[in-house]
Order: C-alpha cells, then structure tokens, then sequence
C-alpha cells in the first residue's frame, strides 16, 4: 500500500458522520477530504457517476459508496473490534436500528436542518463548495448547492402540516434514547455496534451539529449528547463489549416499539409497491434497467398526523440486511428474535411479505 484510505465526505454529511465514526472506532487510517465543486467534478462523478458522498478511495484504487457497503469492506479488512453482535437478538436489532436511522431518520434529520438552522446549513454548503470565495460569494453559492436537499423536504413528507408531528416524535425518542444511555455507553453495552453508527449520521450532522437542534437536544437529553461525544470520540477504540448472554436492555424496547410503530407500515407499503412497479415495468427484471429512487407518493401516519411522501426503494434494500439475517437463523436463536420482535409489536417483521430482491451494481440499485 502506498497509500492510505480516502474519505469523500464533510462534516454536516448524515452518512459521512456514519462512515467517519466507524473509522475513529476501529482506528483505521484515513484521510477526509472535503468535495469541492471541482472534486465532484473530477473524483466523485469520474467514479460513481452521480454526485454522492460519502465515497471511499481504497489503497488499491477501489472505489467503495454507500455507507453500509463501505462498512463491511472494512469489516472483512479490519476484524478486531467487530461492529456486528454475535447474538442474534443483538445482531437483529443493530440491523434493524441500522435500517430506521439510516431511511427514516431523515424526517427529523432535514425538518430541523431546513426549518430551524437553515442559515447555517446555507452557509455550510457555500464554505464546502468554493472555500476559495469569500463569505457573502460563499453565501450565494450555498443557496444554490442547498436548492436540491431544500427541495426535496415534501418529497421526503417533511411538510409544514407534517411539521408538528415530527418534533413531537422527534422529541419523544429523544426520551426514550436518554433513559437508555442514562444506563448504557452505547446501545448494547460498551461497544458501539451497526446500529450504532446508523443512529449517529442523522444525530450527530444534523441534530447534534446544527446549532438549533443541537441546543433541543442538549437541554431535552442530555445523555444523548453524551453518547454522540462518546461515538466522536471513542473512549475505548476497538474495544468494548456487548453485553452478556444476548441481552437487548429494556430501556432499548420503547425504541423498537416507536421503528415499528412509525416505520413498519411505510415498510409494508413499499414493498407491495415495489412489487406492483417491477411487474408492471419488465425491463427492471435481473437488473436491465437501474431501479428509481422513488416510484410514486403514498400516504403515512406519524403521531396522529397524515400526509404523503415518496415511495423510497433504497429502504427495502437496507431491510434486506435484517430480513436476511432472521431467515439464516434456526431453533432457539430464531424463535429468541421472533419473541423481542413480538414483543415490540412487530410480528409482520417475521413473516414480511415477499417483494424483488434488490442489489447495488455500478453503485446503483437494481432488482436482483
């Protein structure tokens, strides 16, 4: 190797933060470089085709996108210290957590980011871009960096009637985390695990970060900022335990109820939709044509509110991970998940209707 391992990513990124604390944790070396329009340019776009961070640049001249993918390279490479419990109720529900922060954490994640730190986040976007302008020239090109993410908040069903609902749920989980970490360093026990670091993109970049959030979070939960310290920066790199015995806190339970309480019937939505469009669109089949990120609106609920958002196929490509993971399990391993899953409501979980499967080719997402 001549060379160390390449970050493209920044500071305010949700999966850059997921990737970024990954890597202090296993203490695996790398450099992060932050994308310039002319790096977009040149690296990210010459790479994978689309602009997208985070991007890993390996020693081999690898290219590596998706945080989870980027994860489990490191993984196979860098074992010591492994971010995946080896008990299956641990391992399902890392998985799970993974999943719902990654996909549905974004309501909260740009709700707070667009509603109450937007002149930050304009500002961030400009510094990034052109940190070769001054500040009122970085202004203007922030706001026209910004116009996409801002753009996209009725997509994601983050909408001004929405608005109310996802503080209230937003603030709900706040409690239920800080119960949580109150008793724990991390979500099950004192190493941090996948689900982990999926919880740590949208809390720390966004909700953490951002000035406005940052200051809710601290004053409402303070044993939440704690923990996003703590992920920042690991008191104990490559060490840690899991706790004994496959235990999964009870003060972890009100989290798993709320994913499948919230996120469960957008879920199961998706997939009958799913299913519907790659029958009705030939083409999808064995992967001949690259899937949409979305594929119509649906309608969801989240604390007594409804309203509509896209139809989001990536989320059924993370929901593979702990679908997989439940079907490989036999005897007592399995019905010791399918109990925890019971026990927070989800029983359409272990028995999920079947939709296509889906992978990623050319760092795009195709059915299987």
């Amino acid at each position: 190797m001549t060379k160390g391992y390449e970050l493209y990513g920044s500071e305010f990124s949700y999966f850059s933060g997921k990737v970024r604390a990954y890597l202090r944790y296993k203490r695996i070396p790398f450099s992060e470089i932050a994308p310039t329009r002319d790096l977009y340019r040149d690296v990210i776009l010459a790479r994978v085709g689309w602009p997208v961070v985070p991007v890993v640049v390996t020693p081999e001249d690898e290219t590596w996108q998706d945080s989870s993918e980027i994860i489990d390279h490191f993984e196979t490479r860098f074992p010591e210290g492994a971010v995946y419990p080896e008990g299956a109720r641990q391992k399902f529900a890392a998985l799970l957590i993974e999943t719902w922060a990654d996909e549905w954490l974004k309501l909260p994640a740009m709700h707070y980011r667009w509603k109450k730190n937007r002149d930050f986040a304009i500002s961030e976007f400009g510094r990034m871009s052109r940190p070769d302008l001054d500040a009122a020239e970085q202004r203007v090109v922030g706001e026209e960096r910004a116009k996409p993410f801002e753009g996209s908040l009725p997509v994601l069903g983050v909408t001004p009637a929405m608005g109310p609902a996802i503080e209230k749920s937003y603030e709900g989980l706040l409690g239920e985390l800080d119960a949580h970490f109150t008793k724990h360093d991390f979500l099950f026990g004192t190493r941090p695990s996948i689900g982990d670091f999926g919880l740590y993109g949208p809390l720390y970049a966004h909700l953490y970060r951002d000035p406005a959030s940052g200051e809710i979070m601290k004053r409402l939960a303070p044993k939440v900022a704690e923990w996003v310290q703590r992920m920042t920066t690991p008191p104990q790199p490559k060490g840690g335990t899991f706790l004994a015995h496959d235990e999964v806190p009870e003060t972890l339970m009100p989290v798993l109820v709320r994913i499948v309480r919230e996120y469960l019937p957008v879920l199961l939505k998706t997939a009958a939709a799913l299913k519907a469009h790659v029958e009705a669109h030939p083409d999808l089949i064995a992967g001949k044509e690259p899937l949409p990120r979305a594929i119509g609106m649906h309608e969801f609920d989240l604390e007594g509110v409804r309203d509509k958002r896209a139809i989001f196929t990536f989320d059924l490509w993370m929901l593979q991970r702990p679908l997989d993971f439940l079907a490989s399990l036999r005897g007592s391993e399995r019905e010791a998940v399918l109990s925890m899953i019971k026990s927070a409501g989800g029983e359409q979980l272990a028995d999920f209707p079947s939709y296509p499967r889906l992978t990623r080719r050319q760092f795009q997402l195709v059915v299987e």
